[in-house]
């Protein structure tokens, strides 16, 4: 029997990010590329979905209106 890890992919809009870390959770990744991306400050996680044999995490900002 072979156990293979599930690679993880991080999407922010059209936009590939790899994972920097496999040893770390989904919410210190979405911090990690925060500095890259300062919009996902306030973006939460979506997700994983199963694509390819992939697991898939979107970063969906939360932009709201005042009012």
């Amino acid at each position: 029997m072979e156990i293979k890890q599930i690679e993880r992919i991080f999407m922010h809009g059209d936009t590939e990010l790899t994972d920097p870390s496999n040893n770390m959770s989904v919410n210190d990744v979405l911090d990690f590329y925060s500095g890259q991306y300062p919009e996902l400050t306030t973006a939460s996680v979506v997700g994983p979905e199963i694509k390819n044999d992939k697991v898939v995490y979107k970063f969906q900002n939360n932009v709201g209106t005042k009012g």
